[in-house]
């Protein structure tokens, strides 16, 4: 595979993850702090849901592909994952910066790297193999929540259908 194809997809990687990134902030938009933390459905807020993708953006681009993060103290200091007792400027801050880490590996690893770390519990089905498969599965994932989030926000207020256009 050539340099320029690996960029193209990467790029076309990246712009799917994006797109599924800013869904997720804008279907809160309008919400106040306490909405925010509203559960609408049980176990889980809204504002929680971001951090859950934030961390999760961390754990397979950091912790998985490259093998070590920096600073846990995110993962360590809520007892509900889903919730979130963080400010929510903070949280929003903290996923932002989660998303421009990830996505600079992106911009500079070829699709085909081997990750360094690895999921706890392994991956029996050899789906992440790759930076490709990390790529993937945070699409996977980051959607996958977006439904829950637009249920949630249907719940707190009625609104429907937000995100970008």
């Amino acid at each position: 595979m050539t340099t320029t194809s690996v960029t193209a997809e990467a790029a076309a990687l990246r712009h799917y993850l994006d797109a599924q990134r800013t869904s997720a902030v804008a279907i809160l938009g309008g919400l106040s702090d306490e909405q925010l933390r509203t559960s609408a459905l049980p176990g889980w807020t809204p504002i929680g849901l971001i951090k859950h993708l934030a961390d999760a953006e961390r754990h397979w681009f950091q912790r998985v592909f490259a093998g070590a993060v920096a600073d846990d103290r995110w993962l360590e200091d809520d007892e509900n994952p889903l919730s979130a007792d963080h400010p929510t400027a903070e949280i929003l801050a903290f996923y932002r910066a989660q998303c421009d880490h990830s996505n600079a590996v992106l911009a500079t690893t070829p699709l085909d790297a081997t990750p360094i770390g690895q999921h706890p519990g392994g991956d029996p089905d050899n789906e992440v193999a790759d930076l490709r498969g990390i790529a993937l599965h945070m699409i996977e994932e980051t959607a996958r929540h977006l439904g829950h989030l637009d249920v949630a926000r249907e719940l707190i207020d009625g609104r429907t259908g937000l995100g970008p256009r």
